[in-house]
């Protein structure tokens, strides 16, 4: 059996589950009729089967697990629902682009720079086993590079691109930095003792993207958007913390707590007219400033 028929099983696989649990009945019945309409042979014992589930483990990372009491093999997505969700979609994305035979024909690429992800790896490992790591770090608003020593801490994703939070031993602060600006990684061999009191998600629950907090408490934001960008609203809320509070015909409203950072303010300004600030008065008035300044630009 070729290589590339046993990925194509395991695609079967993977997609059988995701659908439903199944026996192993069920899902060889299920191979021999794909085996029928691609003309392959994805027939296999149950040896082969368990066999394949540490295979799948092994490179897809999706855990293929069994139901003792229903007697069924199931795809577990509720422990790290956030992750598996991201496994299954790169799953996909990884399938579709490898049975495209010309992509230029069917698919448009958005143009962009690399996002850094060939760090993702080394900085993993950094993280999981405490260790410092240098590298050399480009700022936008500056011209130089920048030496920077470091203990990892975390990696978060926003906006389809990846940033890693760590501890500047030059000033000793907690800083985020964007991996398509980082280069020259080196992991060193000096472990670092990771803060007890410090927790990734409570550092970011009250954020909205990649800068920290600029204030001791979030505030609370009410938002009020036209029908139609509502939808988008609801389907894909701004932030972890949203409520919906009025869905009518005339608008959808929302309440938010978090900081108003730049990143947020700057998300808010991309709604243009679609949406209106209710809460609070300080964001009103930066927003009608902000509104002022551009009109002032279009002025003669």
């Amino acid at each position: 059996m070729s290589k590339r028929e046993a990925i194509a099983r395991y695609n079967l696989i993977i997609k059988k589950l995701r659908k439903c649990p199944a026996n192993f009945v069920d899902i060889a019945n299920y191979l021999a009729l794909e085996s029928e309409i691609q003309e392959y042979d994805f027939n296999v014992s149950i040896r082969t089967f368990q066999r394949d589930r540490k295979d799948i483990f092994s490179i897809y990372n999706i855990d293929i697990q069994y139901d003792f009491i229903q007697k069924v093999y199931y795809i577990d997505q509720e422990e790290q629902p956030e992750l598996n969700e991201r496994i299954l979609e790169a799953f996909d994305t990884f399938n579709a682009l490898n049975l495209t035979d010309r992509l230029s024909n069917y698919i448009h690429f958005e143009k962009r720079k690399p996002r850094g992800t060939e760090h993702l790896y080394g900085l993993l490992h950094a993280i999981k086993n405490q260790i410092q790591i240098k590298f050399v770090y480009q700022k936008y608003w500056e011209d130089g590079l920048t030496n920077r020593h470091v203990e990892p801490y975390a990696l978060k994703e926003f906006k389809n691109r990846w940033y890693l939070l760590a501890k500047d031993l030059k000033n000793v602060q907690i800083k985020s930095f964007a991996l398509d600006r980082l280069s020259e990684l080196e992991i060193l061999k000096k472990k670092f003792e990771f803060p007890k009191n410090f927790d990734v998600n409570e550092h970011y629950r009250y954020c909205f993207g990649i800068i920290s907090p600029n204030s001791d408490k979030p505030e609370e934001v009410i938002l009020s958007f036209n029908p139609l960008q509502g939808k988008y609203i609801k389907s894909l809320p701004l932030h972890e913390s949203q409520i919906l509070l009025i869905d009518n015909g005339d608008e959808v409203r929302v309440k938010l707590k978090l900081f108003l950072t730049h990143d947020f303010f700057m998300e808010l300004l991309s709604y243009g007219n679609d949406m209106k600030v209710i809460a609070p008065s300080s964001l009103i008035k930066d927003l009608k400033t902000t509104a002022k300044n551009i009109l002032d630009i279009y002025t003669e």
